[in-house]
């Protein structure tokens, strides 16, 4: 398969590789250019630190062991003599030092004054090293009581410490060019380990770049095909969480934009008629004004009444449309607040009656007093409004309208009443639909949205709707609303 030469695949696998490279080069250079200086000053720091750890044991019980195990351990060279350069002790990574093993020999070797006597002539000794001679006179120079010295194969370090009772020079040594015979065998396996770790290096670094760009190849094309009706493409979770948070992200922008579409065909297909039925009728009016009833006045009157009658529907249709528009493609929640629901029924309902009561209406309240709960104001007015709206469009002769508001188990309820022609048992269920209204009921309503904006606002409160109805004796929209 070829890729691009941008791709995430490739860059990955070249970054890996980059990265691979990187890592061995900076190992080659640890491991041979800077290996003996690294190795050196660890050495010389330990071996610094060895010589401050008998310094402060020296007083105490026990000493020669603990110079045997520190000198075995660190692969050093220890050497106790007095002042005068007459050896006292000594031990080395091969042997331990070598002391009396018996009371008497003890005895023996310390003179009437309780001293200790000059034992380089004993054949379990160490001779003194060469530079000893200069490490004495450094540190009988010092002003601190220690000294050392450093060659390039060698470093030594020491000072005066309390040995017997009796001020004795501890001297210390070791080599620095140990690395020296090691790091052609450093080198030789090097160059295997590179080489087999390249080799895995560049398997990996394929199969995993193949693995990140296979999820992200498929979002892509998810994304490509986001205008399409094909939306059930194949993508794996459990990848990463980012991946799969992008996924759902697509998934849930696919569902909006199929119900966009929905709501766009079903726009199309149901609102044209409705809009092109008042266009039709300003379009014949005025036409009509100009071509006839334009030098009679009272027919021209009656005319552009009609006109504005249905440019008001028009307009009515339109904000129906862009308000259930709104509610349905917002992603945002409303904001909820503490409502009075007192105040919006008796708002909404003085608003209706002032408009109707010309026409003989008649308004009966039942609305409890202090009703409040937790929600958005002006949507829920907006649902009160289409409510009232739709019991007045389809009242009965008498144009009688009843409005309730009351409280039952932490809820507050709404109901608005009619006495108009009702609705038909199997209608019920589907009054809440958009359009099904005014295909059902046709000339009665503006855009048959009313009820579906109740009902989605209803929803964002999670509340419940429900419709009461017998044909021929009227009809009660009841909405649920918790506290």
């Amino acid at each position: 398969m070829k890729h691009k030469k941008g791709s995430f695949q490739r860059k990955l696998f070249l970054y890996f590789m980059l990265f691979t490279a990187v890592i061995f080069g900076v190992l080659w250079l640890l491991q041979t250019v800077f290996l003996q200086r690294f190795y050196n000053g660890m050495v010389i720091r330990n071996t610094a630190s060895l010589s401050e750890k008998i310094a402060e044991k020296c007083g105490s019980s026990g000493i020669t062991e603990y110079i045997d195990e520190l000198s075995r351990e660190n692969s050093v060279l220890v050497f106790v003599t007095d002042t005068a350069g007459n050896l006292l002790y000594s031990s080395d990574e091969f042997k331990q030092g070598q002391k009396f093993h018996d009371e008497r020999d003890e005895r023996e070797e310390r003179d009437e004054r309780g001293g200790l006597r000059d034992m380089r002539g004993r054949g379990n000794y160490r001779e003194l090293p060469e530079n000893y001679d200069e490490f004495l006179a450094l540190l009988k120079a010092s002003s601190d009581g220690t000294a050392e010295i450093e060659t390039d194969a060698l470093y030594v370090c020491g000072r005066y410490v309390d040995y017997g009772g009796e001020t004795a020079v501890l001297y210390l040594g070791t080599t620095l060019n140990a690395v020296g015979s090691a790091a052609k065998i450093i080198r030789y396996q090097l160059i295997l380990v590179t080489a087999l770790s390249v080799v895995i290096g560049f398997i990996l670094a394929w199969f995993m770049s193949k693995s990140f760009s296979r999820p992200i190849a498929q979002l892509t094309e998810k994304a490509h095909r986001l205008g399409e009706n094909e939306r059930e493409l194949p993508f794996r979770d459990g990848f990463c969480t980012e991946l799969d948070e992008l996924n759902t992200t697509l998934d849930q922008t696919a569902e909006k934009l199929e119900q966009s579409r929905e709501f766009q065909n079903e726009f199309l297909a149901n609102v044209s008629h409705d809009l092109r039925t008042p266009l039709t009728m300003i379009k014949g009016y005025a036409e009509m004004i100009r071509d006839i009833s334009r030098e009679d006045a009272q027919q021209c009157a009656a005319d552009v009444a009609v006109i504005v009658e249905e440019t008001d529907r028009l307009t009515g249709l339109v904000n129906e449309i862009l308000e259930y528009s709104e509610l349905q493609m917002t992603d945002r929640e409303p904001v909820m607040e503490d409502a009075d629901l007192t105040d919006i029924v008796n708002a909404v309902a003085d608003s209706f009656e002032n408009l109707y009561a010309k026409d003989g209406f008649t308004f009966e309240r039942q609305i409890a007093e202090h009703v409040r709960i937790t929600g958005n104001a002006s949507r829920l007015q907006r649902a009160v409004y289409n409510l009232v709206d739709n019991a007045v469009r389809h009242a009965g002769a008498d144009a009688w309208v009843g409005i309730t508001l009351r409280e039952a188990e932490d809820a507050a309820v709404i109901e608005v009443s009619d006495h108009g022609s009702g609705i038909a048992k199997e209608d019920l269920e589907r009054i809440w639909e958009r359009y099904y209204t005014n295909r059902q009921r046709r000339g009665k309503g503006v855009s048959g949205l009313g009820l579906a904006i109740v009902r989605q606002t209803v929803a964002l409160h999670h509340g419940s709707c429900e419709a009461e109805s017998e044909p021929g004796k009227g009809s009660t929209f009841r909405i649920t609303l918790g506290q």
